[in-house]
């Protein structure tokens, strides 16, 4: 089957998550991703320290997930003969994703003001930490920074008066990657009916705000979202609370609407006496009556003669909306996640097969996505320059001379 995107070239001028995260969308859907690496490589391909994976270049799992089903070639882009190959790449490509900070880019001629002139029809999408406007636009920003903290995430999650909370790492970057993918995409169906090019930005700021739009915009109000970050006790709809079971597992319910499935709900997990008391119903009168509390603890009570299977399995039998709370190993042995695809074996260049996220999207027309390994550094520059074409006498030149570079493991 045909991918929506073949015939689509990318250059990807960008290091770490979140726009590698785009490339890797528009890669699995059939675009040619070109990586355009620096000699001593994107610095995502040395964080094994805080993930706990293998200190190894052969078997980098980050790297994987971002940059699968892509090409590199590592360029000099400060040497005439980098700078000139990066644009001879340009003048074929649809799209340019960076998420270089404006003056860099200015700096080195590669700003969209310049290259618009140039390439016309070319889709110049940036992924930034606050914007492109505004006095803080050129801040640097990660997903820690603009994304958690500054976006609302680490505040408003922390408890009162506790430690602050450590964010997932690229939890907020895909996220963003995401944003602009969808921003190029449809960039390049406004191309078919124009015939020109355009600039696409999102931030990490940005989209951690429209993420978080329900309780940001509460909170104009005084009402429960000046009150974050609330515990169970604070929560007036018990329907929406989170319940430990006997074995020490956590289970989350999820019904907004509480007068309608209140009663269902006690019958489900056998307290119809809930139901007869008249203390917890309907939500006003439970509220009014100050009985919010001592219905959490009810529930609460009921968990906890059960373990996680026992209550999962009461629950689902009563179509009740709820997940148990999974750890990422449940995760990785999950049979729906892996039925859906969330995953898939890659082999590494050691020889090592590890289990490697996809991107979450599926086009029926196009079939299984497909994870093919990530390149090494510059692992594919000497076929890509002579697809743009130039000579094995140019090419040699450039690696002799530093414009170009391929990565060789040291035996």
């Amino acid at each position: 089957m045909e991918k929506s995107l073949k015939g689509i070239k990318v250059v990807q001028m960008a290091n770490f998550v979140a726009a590698a995260a785009t490339g890797r969308y528009l890669a699995d859907h059939g675009a040619d991703v070109i990586i355009i690496e620096t000699a001593k490589g994107d610095p995502l391909r040395y964080t094994e320290e805080q993930e706990g994976r293998p200190q190894d270049m052969l078997e980098n799992t980050t790297w994987e997930y971002l940059n699968g089903n892509k090409r590199c070639i590592s360029l000099n882009t400060k040497t005439e003969d980098g700078k000139e190959a990066l644009l001879k790449l340009l003048e074929g490509a649809d799209v340019m994703i960076t998420n270089w900070r404006q003056g860099a880019l200015e700096r080195a001629g590669l700003d969209y003001e310049t290259l618009k002139v140039k390439f016309p029809r070319l889709i110049y999408a940036t992924l930034l930490g606050y914007g492109k406007t505004g006095p803080d636009k050129d801040l640097p920003g990660y997903d820690m920074t603009a994304f958690f903290a500054r976006g609302g995430y680490t505040e408003n999650l922390t408890p009162r008066g506790g430690d602050p909370i450590t964010m997932i790492p690229g939890a907020g970057d895909n996220n963003v990657g995401l944003m602009l993918a969808l921003g190029i995409t449809t960039a390049l169906i406004n191309r078919e009916k124009t015939g020109k090019g355009d600039y696409v930005s999102t931030s990490l700021y940005e989209t951690a705000i429209f993420n978080q739009s329900v309780m940001l915009l509460g909170a104009q109000y005084d009402g429960a979202a000046r009150h974050y970050p609330i515990s169970i006790y604070d929560n007036m709809n018990p329907l929406n609370g989170a319940y430990r079971t006997k074995d020490g597992r956590i289970i989350q319910c999820a019904m907004p609407d509480y007068n309608p499935r209140f009663e269902h709900f006690c019958e489900t997990i056998g307290r119809k006496d809930m139901i007869e008391s008249g203390d917890f119903h309907p939500q006003a009168h439970m509220i009014e009556k100050g009985n919010v509390a001592k219905c959490i603890d009810e529930f609460q009570a009921t968990f906890s003669k059960y373990t996680k299977d026992e209550m999962d399995k009461i629950l689902c039998e009563g179509d009740i909306p709820h997940s148990v709370c999974y750890s990422w190993l449940d995760i990785i042995n999950d049979p729906q996640a892996n039925a859906v695809g969330a995953f898939y074996d890659c082999k590494c260049p050691n020889g090592n097969v590890v289990k490697v996220t996809h991107t979450p999207v599926r086009l029926e027309s196009e079939g299984e996505l497909e994870g093919n390994t990530a390149p090494l550094i510059g692992e594919n520059g000497v076929e890509i320059l002579k697809e743009v074409g130039y000579s094995e006498e140019k090419i040699n030149s450039m690696l002799e001379s530093g414009a170009m570079y391929i990565w060789k493991e040291d035996k």
